[in-house]
């Protein structure tokens, strides 16, 4: 689940291919935090306002909901712009591809992009923070000032 303590980047509705043999494509609302996209089926937005849930990101309570995680993504690729549209796939560490469209001025390909190099900056971060303070405890390197 999405993290409620993460920041909401974005929210706005885009398009999802379905995996059925017709792919048609459906519209989503997404949530775009500092954890990953939150996609809900518009539908059901309209009933229960995300509000009610909380903080953006929560799905708790909604059928339907889809999480992709920027620790389960590897890329977002094939960007590409036809008409009013812009056609790109997030293709996640399991080789799995999620086909999106989105109007032109609402870049959810970049935002998606700039957030999966944030989590992953941040991780690299933490992973560096936290070898640091393991060698600092064994009296090892320079160590480093704890700043929590």
């Amino acid at each position: 689940m999405l993290q409620s303590r993460a920041p909401l980047l974005k929210q706005g509705l885009l398009e999802k291919r379905s995996d059925g043999l017709l792919q048609l494509w459906k519209k989503k609302l997404g949530v775009l935090t500092g954890d990953g996209l939150l996609l809900l089926p518009p539908k059901q937005v309209m009933e229960q306002p995300l509000e009610e849930h909380g903080e953006p990101g929560a799905s708790g309570g909604y059928s339907g909901a889809k999480e992709l995680l920027f620790g389960d993504m590897k890329t977002v690729d094939s960007v590409e712009r036809k008409g009013k549209y812009i056609y790109f796939t997030v293709v996640m560490a399991d080789k799995r591809e999620v086909d999106f469209r989105c109007s032109r001025d609402s870049a959810w390909n970049a935002l998606i992009t700039l957030g999966m190099v944030h989590y992953q900056n941040r991780r690299a971060m933490e992973a560096v923070h936290c070898s640091r303070k393991k060698l600092a405890q064994r009296g090892i390197g320079p160590g480093i000032a704890d700043t929590a």
